[in-house]
């Protein structure tokens, strides 16, 4: 099941980035990733008593407002409305109730969606039943005060949120299906790709609306493996306004790929890497999926016995957190190495879900150990005790160290690197926690 949306809505300057801020900077589950990965602070995922959702920060909403870069936050808030389960319309407790905010209510009633009204700015909490009685003129539920500077109520707000999400499914088993989200910015391709699975010699099952507005699931069947293909065209939908879509190409990413077992980051061969692949791409490492980056459009470029071998190390340079994913180059107008596209997804998903077991992996370790000693910082020494693999997709592994202070990034790397020479782990990320043996 794909993570919740709540988007955080109101006027300019009612504390909507410091609430972000706030929720975020406490609960937040995103993994960090390698140094230098570009990314949109929009978005964030938040875990809250067992359950996560998605929170999104919008601009201020002036509606009245023809100015055109106004017009254009309006915009990109309003998408944020469409996407999200739930809205937090955030309020200024200093200076009552506006025009503009009314003018917000009134474009959050149309859009017939769960409101949360958060009355933000509430220092003195005394005298909160005066306070807020005004604040039912906009039409919704009980208002909720809180101060998202100093923090006060902002857990009763995480309450409330979760107590208006959708019900948490239980997780369907599909059988034997694997789910694949097609990822990558505007125009690389996506769709086509699609089309040439589904129409060259394939039989459809069926076609299943997807848990975005704007993603297709197509389950098709190919020489015997079913693919459930999460197709994330139809990004320029609203395209006149250039900045809106790529401003949320990468929340509509973030459903698509937490539905899937594997991610094919598809790159346009004929641009090469951009800023918006590598945000697009940081979020896939982040997610710990199987990963494989296709070169589309490669029928375009001219070609030399060395051209393939070049263009794979330029991507590895401009996307150094995955140089473990395989990268294939591709046509989805001519089929060129689709097959081998496909094999490798199959393949990465395997190795996302590999484990290893304890005896032969402490024994990998230590050889590695023997090979390079660790590092030591004022005189103490780093002491690998023990390691245990403890989970999957993507394989996680817990180091039982004497101080954890003391792991290097790069020795951290070293480690890594001999784990994917010794058992390949190829197309998936490695987690390593380390934990301080008593």
């Amino acid at each position: 099941m794909a993570k919740p949306v709540v988007a955080i809505v109101g006027r300019p300057n009612v504390g909507k980035s410091t609430l972000f801020n706030r929720l975020a900077g406490n609960r937040i589950s995103i993994v960090e990733g390698e140094p230098n990965i570009t990314r949109d602070r929009i978005y964030a995922n938040i875990d809250w008593l067992n359950r996560s959702f998605i929170l999104v920060d919008t601009g201020g909403i002036e509606p009245a407002n023809r100015d055109i870069i106004k017009s254009k936050i309006k915009y990109q808030a309003e998408l944020a409305i469409e996407e999200a389960e739930l809205i937090l319309f955030l309020v200024d407790g200093r200076s009552g109730v506006t025009p503009t905010d009314q003018e917000v209510a009134q474009l959050l009633h149309k859009a017939n969606k769960k409101v949360i009204l958060v009355i933000n700015k509430v220092e003195d909490f005394s005298s909160i039943d005066e306070l807020i009685w005004e604040y039912y003129a906009l039409g919704f539920d009980e208002p909720l005060p809180i101060s998202a500077e100093h923090g006060k109520n902002t857990g009763d707000l995480l309450d409330r949120i979760i107590a208006n999400l959708p019900v948490k499914e239980e997780e369907q088993e599909e059988e034997d299906v694997l789910n694949i989200a097609i990822i990558g910015k505007p125009n690389v391709g996506k769709s086509s790709l699609v089309n040439y699975i589904v129409g060259d010699e394939r039989v459809i099952v069926s076609d299943i609306p997807g848990t975005t507005r704007d993603a297709v699931d197509t389950l098709v069947e190919r020489e015997g493996v079913k693919y459930n293909l999460i197709d994330t065209a139809g990004l320029r939908r609203k395209s006149r306004v250039k900045e809106s879509v790529e401003y949320y190409s990468v929340l509509r990413t973030i459903r698509a790929v937490e539905r899937a077992d594997a991610v094919l980051i598809l790159i346009d061969a004929t641009e090469g890497v951009t800023a918006q692949d590598k945000k697009i791409a940081g979020y896939a490492h982040d997610s710990g999926k199987a990963i494989v980056i296709g070169i589309n459009k490669w029928d375009l470029i001219e070609k030399d016995e060395r051209t393939m071998e070049r263009y794979r190390d330029e991507v590895y340079y401009q996307l150094k957190f995955l140089t473990y994913a395989p990268v294939t180059f591709i046509s989805a107008l001519t089929g060129e190495r689709v097959d081998e596209a496909l094999e490798l997804l199959e393949y990465a998903v395997d190795q996302n879900s590999l484990r290893i077991k304890t005896g032969l992996l402490n024994e990998v370790l230590e050889e590695a150990i023997q090979l390079r000693e660790p590092p030591s910082k004022k005189g103490k020494r780093l002491k690998l005790y023990y390691a245990t693999q403890v989970a999957t997709n993507p394989p996680t592994f817990a180091f039982f160290v004497n101080d954890p202070k003391l792991m290097h990034f790069a020795y951290q790397r070293y480690l890594e690197n001999t784990l994917r020479k010794a058992f390949g782990f190829i197309g998936t990320s490695i987690r390593i926690k380390l934990k301080e043996r008593e």
